[in-house]
């Protein structure tokens, strides 16, 4: 299975942005899914994540409340809805996949996901 992530651009702090994580291959159902971002000089970070049917969310602490990961549980596509961005989300974005045994610990950590996205650059400019 081939990721791409998409959806990303130049943007205004305050605007928003939708990514989108598309699958080569419907098997991507069966993967949870996430989304990790890595900045200039910074080392990769967790963002969001989501259960492979789904339901459970995850998302890091800087993000919640603006940001909202969502799947299409039929065809395994993934999405990032980004809202009220801001200048430190400034970064390349990756969706990836981690296997559906994948316990609540791994889900926000980057050594559970085993299928990884060629990342789509975010800019806000301030």
């Amino acid at each position: 299975v081939q990721l791409q992530a998409s959806g990303g651009g130049l943007v205004r702090a305050g605007d928003s942005l939708r990514l989108t994580c598309t699958a080569s291959e419907r098997s991507f159902t069966a993967y949870n899914l996430g989304w990790f971002r890595q900045a200039p000089g910074k080392d990769r970070e967790f963002v969001a994540a989501i259960r492979r049917r789904g339901g459970t969310t995850y998302y890091t602490d800087s993000v919640k409340g603006r940001f909202t990961i969502s799947r299409d549980t039929t065809k395994g596509t993934g999405y990032l809805q980004m809202n009220n961005l801001k200048a430190e989300d400034t970064a390349v974005y990756y969706c990836a996949g981690s296997p559906q045994s994948t316990i609540t610990s791994g889900m926000t950590s980057a050594r559970a996901y085993r299928i990884w996205g060629q990342g789509t650059l975010v800019t806000v400019s301030s």
